[in-house]
């Protein structure tokens, strides 16, 4: 029988909950303070009511240090304005490396191509120490910008320490971004310093990055040094860039490793938006926000607990890295990928998180899909004894892909589908250990979350559909961003909608069970004879077709007639968009997810566009669609795929084609888009 959605899957054992960090920070909770819970939700219930306590006790449970007063916790819970622990000092690198004298490795690197590499705390530690001077030398102050273009490399991972260690900001973007995406983000931030390669290795293919490196430099004169991270072209030719250093030389003189500590809210790192549709969003987050955060969602919500492994698929200018790098403040180790997950074959990631012995392994819904699509069964082919748990998170994971998880890759393992942002660098719906996993929907709100869904008029909903709104502050919320010096964009983005109440802009559904299930972004919804439907519902249904690789769905309204539903499909190998097939994804869709948000028509393309992180570019595509000039709608470099836009722009040609001989032939409805064919 197939999934339905709230199946249970898995549920952990007594043994495995007792093992947990949750059940010791709850035996903790029960001996320091007096306080017992019978169950998750009457625990997550106290930690939103009773915040200022709640985040108290994962200061004292995680052994926060700090200089000044702890009190008060929190100012006041307005939003925006709250203010965390005001007169604490603290460093994140600090807490980083209390696990200095570790046994175990801190980094393991792997690449395409390239020998495995570990990397022990007291190496770590040094080449930090060393980094850290060698920053101060070349007048970098607290307060001040250090960029970088790096990918996922252990060079990455020191730099970011070293910037925290002196309480410099660290912000970085991937080397597969081009010169636009880049420039529109650290010309806003004016970076002191530069750290870069000058090539990659990605699928095989090596990328080089000299002249996109020097476009960047003639524009961003903040810039007074640059350090260079050798790429797999360095040997073959110089860099000619101004005022540049080597790496290792930066490393040559060896210096104990200090901290400063900075106030609570001190910055920490910038990160951005996908910056789509606008000059991306700079947030600042701090210090202390992220120590608080990080350690509460990676050790109680995900369990990583110290001396287990980390691998999360992604980049340098995702998130994600971000998240990964905080496995240090749990006292993990952060295994490092570079490179393509499926080469030089289709189950060589897996091959990876068996080797290294991973316990936790994230990545993005997509990655698991693609996965099922191409028939892995990896569990057949490694053991992944140490394989724990399995974090899913940018987009919704369809019901058909925690079947074939527990199917094809692990029967005992904790598949936790997670929400959350950049915007936070953490979770809002997540997962907890002592939960049951159950098909198709996220496990809970985190603790210290007050996460609900509100209706239109501003009323908590439950069981409906609603927007996800957080009704009480956080401390990893962005500090301010950068480039908003009277946090005007601040407020529009989040306090607009709901005043004092943050809004995501994601439809979720919360279940009396507690569990939750996201719907995609609010700001894409269809909104057909008066019944709204997130995406996500639709793609759920057309992708579990084994025909289906790909979708994207989009409501074209025209002011004064009917809209018009187009669904675009990427199909599997060998396969056609024939009448039949057509016909089927259509009854599909009315049985399974609404009769009335069957598309008009469907139409095969060759890729869905995306991001940079992998989310579909559903608002761009619609503006794109309704007319929208291209420069306006989407910025190229911000996308993984930019050429898929083509044959966008050949559709909208022809809607408007259609659009203007309907208008000249009185009709009262758009004429029904052409077929192009495939792109």
């Amino acid at each position: 029988m197939p999934l339905q959605e709230g199946d249970v899957l898995w549920r952990p054992s007594p043994a495995q909950l007792a093992a947990t960090r949750m059940s010791q920070y709850q035996t903790w909770l029960a001996q320091n303070t007096g306080r017992e819970f019978s169950d998750y939700s009457a625990l997550w219930r106290w930690s939103v009511d009773e915040l200022e306590t709640f985040w108290q006790s994962i200061w004292e449970f995680f052994d926060v240090q700090a200089d000044g007063g702890m009190e008060p916790v929190l100012t006041t819970r307005s939003m925006p304005g709250a203010q965390w622990y005001p007169k604490a000092r603290l460093n994140y690198a600090e807490h980083v490396f209390r696990q200095a004298n570790a046994d175990r490795p801190a980094l393991i690197c792997r690449a395409e191509d390239e020998p495995r590499r570990e990397i022990s705390w007291a190496e770590l530690a040094s080449t930090t120490g060393a980094m850290a001077e060698f920053l101060r030398r070349a007048g970098v102050r607290a307060g001040d910008r250090v960029a970088a273009y790096l990918p996922n490399r252990d060079e990455a991972v020191i730099a970011f320490l070293a910037c925290a260690s002196i309480g410099a900001v660290w912000s970085s973007c991937s080397p597969d971004m081009g010169p636009t995406v880049v420039l529109d983000r650290l010309r806003q931030i004016e970076p002191k310093l530069l750290i870069v390669t000058d090539s990659y290795r990605y699928a095989g293919k090596l990328h080089d990055r000299v002249e996109v490196v020097e476009q960047l430099l003639a524009q961003l004169p903040s810039v007074r040094a640059v350090i260079h991270v050798d790429g797999p072209l360095a040997s073959t030719r110089p860099v000619t860039w101004n005022n540049c250093i080597a790496w290792n030389d930066c490393l040559a003189r060896q210096c104990e490793l200090v901290f400063d500590r900075v106030p609570f809210s001190h910055p920490l790192w910038i990160v951005y938006s996908s910056g789509t549709t606008g000059l991306p969003k700079a947030m600042v987050h701090g210090h202390g926000g992220i120590v608080l955060t990080h350690l509460k969602t990676l050790g109680l919500q995900h369990d990583l607990r110290e001396g287990e492994r980390l691998l999360f698929l992604g980049s340098t200018g995702w998130i994600v890295w971000n998240l990964q790098a905080g496995a240090l403040l749990a006292g993990a180790t952060a295994v490092l990928y570079d490179g393509h997950p499926s080469y030089p074959n289709a189950d060589a990631l897996w091959r990876v998180i068996d080797q290294e012995h991973v316990t936790l392994f994230g990545c993005g819904a997509a990655y698991l899909t693609n996965c099922m699509k191409q028939g892995l069964r990896p569990g057949e082919v490694v053991a992944l004894e140490s394989l724990r748990s399995i974090n899913s998170t940018g987009s919704p994971l369809p019901l058909d892909c925690y079947a074939w998880v527990y199917q094809a890759v692990k029967q005992d393992v904790w598949l936790a589908s997670v929400s959350g942002g950049t915007d936070i660098a953490s979770g809002f719906v997540a997962c907890a250990p002592m939960l049951p996993v159950t098909a198709g929907e996220l496990q809970c709100a985190e603790l210290g979350v007050a996460a609900y869904a509100y209706d239109e008029a501003g009323q908590a909903v439950l069981d409906r559909v609603g927007e996800l709104v957080i009704t009480q502050p956080m401390p990893s919320m962005p500090l301010f961003f950068w480039n908003d010096p009277k946090g005007a964009r601040y407020r529009e983005s989040y306090f607009g909608v709901y005043p004092g109440i943050w809004r995501h802009g994601d439809w979720i559904r919360f279940t009396p069970r507690g569990t939750a299930v996201i719907y995609g972004r609010s700001d894409s919804t269809i909104n057909r004879f008066g019944i709204r439907m997130g995406t996500a519902e639709i793609y759920g249904v057309v992708e579990a077709l084994p025909e289906i690789c790909d979708s994207l769905v989009v409501d074209l309204e025209y002011l004064g007639r009917p809209s018009f539903l187009p669904l675009f499909v990427v199909l599997s190998p060998d396969c056609t968009l024939e009448p039949g097939l057509k016909a089927r994804i259509k009854e599909e869709i009315r049985n399974k997810a609404s009769a009335r948000h069957v598309p008009d028509e469907i139409y095969e393309v060759d890729e869905i566009p995306r991001t940079l992180t992998g989310k579909k570019l559903e608002v761009p595509v619609r503006k794109l669609l309704l007319g929208v000039p291209l420069d306006s709608v989407a910025s190229q470099d911000s996308m993984a795929n930019p050429a898929s836009l083509a044959y966008f722009v050949k559709f909208a040609a022809g809607l408007q084609r259609s659009d203007r001989e309907s208008s000249r032939q009185g009709e009262t409805q758009p004429r029904k888009a052409p077929e192009l064919g495939q792109s």
